[in-house]
Order: structure tokens, then C-alpha cells, then sequence
């Protein structure tokens, strides 16, 4: 098996083989718990107006995502993990728009290349490695999609290079993973009282690392991604 690692929508566009789109803070820790929750299914959308209107349309009972961290008008739930965790989402169907998750998924979703993507986070990485390595692909790609997708983050990063351990089969440890990501810069804003739409209780809970014993496929549903759950028996 053949891994590489990639970083934001660049390589996303790029991305071939199984696909692992990365997003710990947060897209993908809160699809996560949306699923534990109860969700059925998540429509991934790379931009909030194009959610708006789809969801208007008829598609997905519940909308969550963001657009500089915050909830965008319209919009029943913002795109944190700690907010959705509160929410009973049995049998709901969701609508999802972030500014780096979504838009990765979307672009490995357009690319010829991919053949297979799932939803990355450190509260899936131990199911999701599971689900690929039951596929047995000749090539995977880890694409950690960063802030806005445009700038590396090193959440995103430390979970790349994890999942490509745990696929090769190492065993990193899980504490000294969120060591590293703490002393990371991106999560200084989840503690600053001036952006409230960044709770601490979404560092939390995105660094409960193998917390959820499922991986999340994205399959085409009416020529759009839709991500499902993947128990693993």
C-alpha cells in the first residue's frame, strides 16, 4: 500500500486512491458526534450559500457549518462539536458547509482520481484506518485541509502522520499526540474570551482520540458527497 500525505485544497484537488480529508478543528469532529447523536446521513457542501439553498430545496433536515467560525444566517447549528453534542439528531438527515472540511471533500469529490474518501479526525483515526485497511487499496491519500484550507494547521498535520502510522502499523501515543497539538497555535482561539464561537469544550472533545468506533464514507448520492457511518464489526 502506498501512502501519501497532503496538505489543503491544493492536493485535495489531487487527491487519488482512498481519499482521508482531514478536518479535527472542527468539520469532522462535529459530523462525528452528529453521528453518534443519532444523524443518518451528512450532504457535504463546500460553500454556505450553495447549503442554504439546498436545504431550502428540500435537502437535509438540519444545517450546521460555518463561515469564519460562525454560524451563517440561515443556519440551525454551527459547525462545533461541543454545540452539536447537546443536539438529539435521531433519524436526521444534515446538511454540512465549513470552510476547510467541506471544500476538501469537495474537491476530492470532483477529482477522477479518488476512488474512495472518508471524514478524518483523531476521534475516528483508529475506525477510519480499520474501514481502509479492510478495503485494501493500492494507494491512499491523507490530505490535512488546514485553516480555510489554504494554511497547514498542526491538528490536522499531527492527525495525518498518525493515521499514515497507524496504517503502516504503529502504535503513536495518543497523549503525546495531544500534547503536541496543544502547544500548537491554533488552539489559542478556542480560549479567547473575544471568539465566542470557539468553545474550549471543542478542543475537548476533538482530541478524544479513537473516542467513536466508526468511520464516516462519503458515497454519491445524486452526484453529491454524502458521508454515512461505517460500523466496523
Amino acid at each position: 500500500m502506498e501512502i501519501r500525505l497532503g496538505s489543503l485544497v491544493r492536493d485535495a484537488r489531487e487527491a487519488a486512491g482512498t481519499v482521508i480529508v482531514i478536518d479535527v478543528f472542527r468539520a469532522f469532529t462535529t459530523a462525528a458526534i452528529a453521528f453518534s447523536n443519532g444523524a443518518t446521513e451528512i450532504t457535504l457542501v463546500a460553500e454556505a450559500e450553495d447549503a442554504l439553498a439546498l436545504h431550502r430545496s428540500g435537502v437535509g433536515d438540519v444545517l450546521m457549518g460555518e463561515v469564519d467560525g460562525k454560524r451563517p444566517p440561515g443556519f440551525d447549528y454551527g459547525n462545533s462539536p461541543y454545540e452539536i453534542s447537546g443536539v438529539d439528531l435521531t433519524g436526521k438527515s444534515l446538511v454540512q458547509s465549513t470552510r476547510a472540511g467541506t471544500v476538501g471533500v469537495a474537491a476530492a469529490f470532483d477529482s477522477a482520481q479518488a476512488q474512495t474518501i472518508y471524514l478524518g479526525s483523531l476521534v475516528v483515526a483508529e475506525a477510519t484506518v480499520q474501514a481502509v485497511l479492510r478495503d485494501n487499496p493500492d494507494l491512499v491519500t491523507i490530505v490535512a485541509m488546514g485553516d480555510q484550507g489554504v494554511v497547514r494547521a498542526d491538528e490536522d498535520e499531527h492527525c495525518g502522520i498518525y493515521l499514515r502510522n497507524l496504517l503502516e502499523g504503529r502504535r503513536p501515543d495518543p497523549d503525546a499526540l495531544r500534547r503536541l497539538i496543544m502547544a500548537g497555535g491554533a488552539t489559542q482561539k478556542f480560549f479567547d474570551d473575544s471568539q465566542p464561537q470557539y468553545h474550549p469544550q471543542d478542543v475537548e472533545l476533538a482530541l478524544q482520540v479513537n473516542k467513536y468506533p466508526y468511520a464516516m464514507k462519503v458515497s454519491r448520492v445524486d452526484g453529491r458527497p454524502v458521508a454515512r457511518k461505517v460500523e466496523l464489526a
